[in-house]
């Protein structure tokens, strides 16, 4: 059974740092595009940033310039460095990635739990 489990959200002033995690775990053939969405109350989930398995990077415009996604050594880990936070960044932020459980087996979308992240002013 494939999981993924993010950590790293928090409380953070407007203008701070914070980097969430997220490590894929359980049997699996691949991992392909992974990425991060966030759902803010009343909002739409939207996509914050997605990565492939050769490192190409795709970003929402109104995280470009201040985050960063990128893919550890262990391919099953994914990181979004989140620079210059501003309160409109307060939302759930959710891991997912695209998984070949078995190798005759069909690509899937696998979601975390989410983790919360708040900015102050």
């Amino acid at each position: 059974q494939v999981q993924l489990v993010e950590s790293g959200g928090g409380l953070v002033q407007a203008g701070g740092s914070l980097r969430l995690s997220c490590a894929a775990s359980g049997r699996m053939f691949s991992i392909n595009t992974m990425g991060w969405y966030r759902q803010a109350p009343g909002k739409q989930r939207e996509l914050v940033a997605s990565i492939t398995s050769d490192g190409m990077p795709n970003y929402a415009d109104f995280v470009k310039g201040r985050f960063t996604i990128f893919r550890g050594n262990a391919k099953n880990m994914v990181y979004l460095q989140m620079n210059s936070l501003k309160p409109e960044d307060t939302a759930v932020y959710y891991c997912t990635a695209n998984i070949r459980v078995l190798i005759a087996a069909q690509d899937n979308d696998y979601w975390g739990q989410g983790t919360q992240v708040t900015v102050s002013s």
